[in-house]
């Protein structure tokens, strides 16, 4: 009997995932995922590949490349909308390297709440989710070269940070260098500046009023921090909860990191777009300085305190490469604090490590 299949088909890269993204609970906080059946969020039957109809691509050719995930197990398995085809791109879920150099991710990185149960897909046993997609879109194909390609979620922590072993084949491609990365996504939009910030036209004035108060709270966090890296350097509370072991060069490393932060809010114009309307709190894409795009759970976010409005904006401005280039290697406070115990270096290319080092809450000196 053919199994059931649910196809996608989408311009940029795609993955599953059954792990939460920036911005879970703080210690102590209930687990926000709801699950009748816990047997549903067991991933160990799932079975990832991928495929090419060419294995060689010319520069006038889309990079296509063809994901199934299936269910190879005699349950069903929730996975995470946004890690599916269902929603297409967010966060880097392949090993993409080109002979054998990794190659950069160029698609957003977002900052999200603790997924809930409405963020779950249902995957049936003998069920697949299969996309054909193209790497170009948010993966760097620039340069020539034989391009190998794996799904993969060997690196990827949830808010508790447990690893997933899910990974695919490796398919190896001869790609010609092509424009590479997702365009800007508010090109066309009158953006109105007021001194260093501007707002595109989809920001109310209630929204506008709420981004510059969030503005000067990010600026509080980021004078509060430079200030406390620019005392005497050792193993305070603070720096080894957020940044694990003391040693001069990682404290110089975070003193250079908020000292940019800092000097991008005070200097540089920061252009908010309020045009998304997905769960997370805001995103951004590091080659793009320095737009950041409000999402909806950043609204209803407090404007200090654990996963603000203020430290939203740190943790997105800590993603650009020319301010501190961070990744999202661990969410939520739990996964940061053992991110800092077993990888300071780990920690200090961390988003949601910077955020929770600024909001410091509760406060440690």
């Amino acid at each position: 009997m053919r199994s059931p299949r649910l196809s996608f088909v989408v311009g940029c890269l795609v993955g599953v995932s059954l792990l939460g993204a920036c911005g879970a609970p703080a210690d102590g906080e209930q687990d926000a995922v709801v699950s009748d059946d816990a047997q549903e969020l067991d991933a160990s039957a799932l079975e990832a590949s991928v495929s090419a109809a060419k294995s060689s691509m010319a520069m006038s050719e889309q990079a296509l490349v063809t994901v199934t995930l299936r269910n190879a197990g005699s349950h069903a398995v929730r996975v995470l909308r946004w890690n599916t085809p269902a929603e297409g791109v967010k966060d880097s879920l392949f090993a993409v390297s080109r002979d054998g150099q990794p190659v950069e991710y160029l698609g957003a990185h977002y900052k999200r709440p603790a997924p809930t149960a409405g963020d779950y897909l249902r995957i049936a046993p003998g069920e697949s989710l299969t996309s054909t997609v193209d790497l170009a879109s948010v993966y760097d194909l620039s340069e020539t070269g034989s391009y190998s390609v794996r799904f993969d979620l060997s690196g990827a922590h949830d808010s508790e940070g447990r690893v997933s072993a899910l990974r695919s084949n490796d398919l190896t491609l001869w790609v010609e260098g092509r424009q590479s990365g997702p365009q800007l996504e508010s090109d066309g939009q009158v953006h109105e500046l007021f001194g260093t910030t501007s707002y595109a036209a989809n920001c109310s004035s209630t929204r506008r009023s709420s981004l510059s108060s969030a503005l000067s709270q990010a600026s509080s966090y980021a004078n509060n921090s430079v200030s406390y890296l620019n005392g005497t350097p050792g193993s305070k509370p603070r720096y080894v909860t957020w940044f694990g072991a003391y040693t001069s060069t990682n404290w110089s490393t975070a003193r250079t990191h908020f000292t940019n932060i800092k000097s991008t809010i005070d200097t540089k114009n920061i252009a908010f777009d309020c045009g998304c309307t997905d769960s997370a709190y805001a995103y951004v894409y590091p080659t793009q300085p320095y737009r950041i795009y409000l999402c909806s759970a950043f609204w209803s976010a407090p404007m200090s305190g654990t996963d603000s409005k203020g430290g939203t904006l740190i943790h997105e401005i800590s993603h650009f490469n020319v301010v501190a280039a961070t990744d999202d290697r661990a969410y939520g406070q739990t996964a940061a604090k053992n991110l800092a115990k077993s990888s300071p270096s780990g920690a200090l290319d961390n988003a949601d490590s910077h955020e929770y080092f600024a909001e410091n809450n509760p406060f440690q000196n």
